[in-house]
């Protein structure tokens, strides 16, 4: 009981830092997932329940609000039918290098992202992600690769905020 309150007390603690890089260096200062490597960025401030069960390898960044389902609750319901005895259910969710998280997205348990690949805002994972992909939708589906999304982003440049509403004006009055 006192490594749950432990756990719940640090889930606080994390959720109570604002700053997302003080949060992120609390996390990596603390141990909370099972590994993390090089480079990490954890911008949400909800940590999963079992956090024990991630793995994040070098240069991730995870974008707000993304969730990591690594278990259900099913069994509860299952073992009020009084058919035999359903144990918890868990697994483990692995993020490989290169890795970009969108905001709003969920990654299910028992998940591979592989390396170089970025996770559209809002996509629920439900398989694994291959390596070199772009994945969006619900479920989450290939849409491209990360080597098209990278030559696509040097084509960005920073704008000022009148460049930007300029632009939005002229693509969307067309």
């Amino acid at each position: 009981m006192k490594l749950y309150i432990k756990k719940q007390l640090t889930r606080f603690k994390v959720a109570l830092i604002f700053d997302s890089e003080k949060r992120t260096k609390y996390i990596v200062k603390h141990h909370i997932f099972k590994s993390v490597g090089d480079n990490f960025f954890f911008q949400p401030r909800i940590i999963p329940s079992d956090p024990e069960l991630i793995k994040f390898h070098n240069n991730v960044s995870v974008a707000s609000n993304v969730t990591f389902i690594n278990h259900d609750v099913a069994h509860t319901v299952l073992n009020n039918l009084n058919q035999g005895y359903f144990d918890y259910n868990a697994g483990c969710i692995e993020v490989m290098d290169n890795v970009f998280i969108g905001s709003n997205s969920t990654i299910l348990q028992n998940i591979k992202i592989g390396p170089n690949a970025i996770i559209a805002a809002g996509s629920v994972v439900t398989k694994d992600v291959p390596e070199n992909s772009v994945v969006a939708g619900v479920p989450a589906r290939v849409i491209g690769s990360f080597d098209e999304y990278v030559e696509k982003r040097k084509q960005c440049h920073l704008m000022s905020d009148d460049m930007l509403w300029s632009k939005f004006d002229e693509e969307k009055n067309r």
